[in-house]
């Protein structure tokens, strides 16, 4: 066999990441459905419980957001923000904040000072003691912020956040900071309708799963949120998966299948996305944050119940989803170790 591969610093044994890891199959095979249900509703699993808080931060709060701004740094098309919606970006800004405040009261803050001019503006005093931000804005004011408004608020938080303007019936993806693709640009994607950046996707279109959706989300009522989980598997612990970055981890797939089957078990993640729809008060716009989590398989075969599920969803699911998502060529694999590490009786 070959060396092992050197292995990516992780933070992903740490208690509190395998006690809140939301794990995504809640049945024994797994097919595409818009599986929504109301946010907030705590899940309890073997290992903890996780769902209490939109935006969730946890132990990988500092890692996971200087990974986002070297990202950034290196490649500006992962934040894109179209001229009519600022409005939305502030929106989403004032509710990221309420939502943090909200999760960790103990670390965050949202305090309105003062209404400015009749009310239709207010300035407000942020607080982020976990990166030592104490600072005082006005709504719609640019120059009173440090950064682009969007931009500025996911420097703080560990989701990735897409912006949905609704036109004439249709959803558009329109703003965004999107750093943690699994497969896909948000670059590439910016400016299309809801229906076209689900295009490559195996089996919605046909079963209707999409359009469902699509017509599910224009539905949602100012401040509904709502919550779907989605899931692959990832081979280190990287976020960034996405397709402009493809030289630096597509490789790692047939790799998988030449090392032991020690390295086999702390390479291969499973991924969990666990994706929020929020219907903004004031623009109309829907934010949709997509929070990645990710178990390596050695940490999962721990928990025997998610052991033996993860397995028997890796080995059924079919030919052309296992393809979509990138796993065909070492998912075989990746069932078989974890049916290997099953109890001695």
């Amino acid at each position: 066999m070959t060396p092992p591969p050197t292995l990516s610093p992780t933070v992903s044994t740490a208690p509190d990441l395998v006690a809140g890891f939301p794990f995504p199959f809640p049945n024994p095979t797994y097919r595409y459905t818009t599986n929504v249900e109301p946010a907030r509703g705590v899940v309890t699993t073997p290992a903890g419980q996780w769902g209490a808080a939109v935006v969730d931060v946890d132990s990988a709060y500092g890692e996971e957001l200087a990974e986002r701004a070297a990202i950034l740094e290196r490649d500006p098309s992962r934040h894109a923000v179209l001229p009519h919606m600022q409005v939305a970006c502030w929106d989403a800004m004032l509710c990221l904040m309420r939502e943090l405040a909200l999760s960790r009261p103990d670390a965050f803050a949202l305090e309105v000072l003062d209404d400015l001019e009749g009310g239709s503006r207010a300035a407000y005093r942020w607080r982020n003691d976990l990166l030592g931000i104490d600072h005082t804005f006005v709504l719609g004011d640019a120059s009173t912020l440090p950064d682009e408004p969007l931009r500025w608020i996911t420097a703080q938080v560990q989701e990735d956040v897409v912006l949905l303007d609704e036109r004439d019936g249709v959803l558009w993806g329109d703003a965004g900071v999107v750093t943690f693709a699994a497969d896909w640009s948000f670059g590439f994607d910016v400016g299309m309708s809801f229906l076209e950046i689900h295009g490559p996707v195996p089996r919605i279109h046909a079963e209707g799963v999409i359009t469902r959706a699509h017509e599910f989300i224009k539905r949602l009522q100012p401040n509904e949120t709502y919550r779907r989980t989605n899931w692959t598997l990832t081979v280190h612990r990287r976020l960034d998966v996405s397709t402009e970055t493809y030289p630096e981890w597509g490789p790692d797939r047939p790799m998988v299948l030449t090392v032991d089957d020690e390295t086999f078990g702390r390479l291969v993640h499973l991924r969990t996305e666990v994706q929020h729809l929020v219907r903004l008060p004031e623009s109309g716009a829907v934010m949709f944050l997509i929070r990645s989590y990710m178990l390596p398989f050695d940490e999962l075969a721990r928990v025997e119940e998610w052991r033996e599920r993860a397995a028997a969803v890796i080995a059924e699911l079919p030919e052309d989803m296992a393809d979509y998502k990138g796993i065909a060529t070492y998912r075989d694999r990746a069932a078989a170790w974890l049916r290997a590490q099953a109890p001695t009786p």
